[in-house]
């Protein structure tokens, strides 16, 4: 297979199971089917994304890197960790494995009734209703927060995150520990900010679940594209600035075999 389609299709795989693993729990485990009794919680929430992204870097990480994500493509293609000619691949690719892993769950979510905590049948699910997990400002923010606070919100947590995974490329980064590494910041960064905006720092997770809810999170989605793709591009400037030029992996040493899963394709592992 091509190398460039293979990337593209690594991502899909990569972005499919992190919006099923994340946003699924989000949708199908918080109460809307069995009852408020049941819900995991924001915490069983943050969990499930950041163990989804750990385990999707661990299955994908040698053949893409495991971005799954366009503002972690496009901060690291600022600072030379991507290649401009397979930026494209990257992105179609996340874009096309999150709305495959919606749909998934949508039609898992579609499929039974919804009851409540008292056995009550309330009918269809719908995500149009429900919200599907979408991101959100002002009266679809779970806080109630402003616009304000939801794009400093994602611009300063998509910065921490690609600012760690920028990190992670270089050569004194402990062998195996990438996956675990970017997993639990991804955690820790929902803990934090489910209840601001429901947690983008990810404009192909936000894009895949507006979808399928189809009103309010389409007309907000411009917001969970931009503020996260300036955060990304912000957080792996600041890296390119701070880092060491001796303890650093360039493009080149990683293709030769350097452990730089998110630099270049290399098994977070290996």
């Amino acid at each position: 297979m091509n190398e460039r389609l293979r990337i593209g299709v690594a991502e899909a795989i990569g972005t499919m199971i992190l919006v099923v693993g994340g946003a699924g729990t989000a949708i199908l485990a918080t109460g809307h089917f069995s009852g408020a009794t049941s819900s995991v919680g924001i915490l069983g929430v943050a969990l499930a994304f950041g163990l989804s992204l750990l385990v999707a870097a661990y299955a994908i990480g040698s053949v893409s890197g495991c971005h799954v994500n366009p503002a972690v493509t496009i901060g690291l293609w600022v600072i030379g960790k991507t290649k401009t000619n397979e930026l494209p691949f990257y992105v179609v690719g996340q874009i096309v494995g999150g709305i495959i892993g919606a749909l998934v769950i949508y039609i898992i979510a579609t499929a039974t009734r919804v009851v409540s905590a008292t056995s009550a049948n309330l009918g269809s699910y719908s995500a149009k209703a429900t919200g599907f997990a979408s991101n959100g400002f002002g009266h679809h923010s779970p806080g109630g927060f402003p616009l304000g606070a939801v794009m400093l919100d994602e611009v300063f947590f998509t910065a921490v995150f690609v600012f760690i995974i920028a990190s992670t490329s270089r050569k004194s980064m402990p062998v195996g520990q990438t996956g675990l590494t970017v997993g639990l910041t991804l955690a820790v960064i929902h803990l934090i900010s489910i209840p601001v905006d429901n947690t983008s720092v990810n404009p192909a997770r936000s894009l895949a679940t507006a979808v399928f809810q189809g009103s309010w999170a389409l007309n907000q989605l411009w917001v969970f594209i931009v503020f996260p793709v300036v955060g990304g591009i912000l957080g792996a400037t600041i890296w390119k600035f701070l880092r060491p030029e001796s303890d650093e992996e360039t493009l080149e040493e990683s293709e030769l075999g350097a452990p730089a899963p998110y630099g270049k394709r290399e098994m977070p592992g290996q």
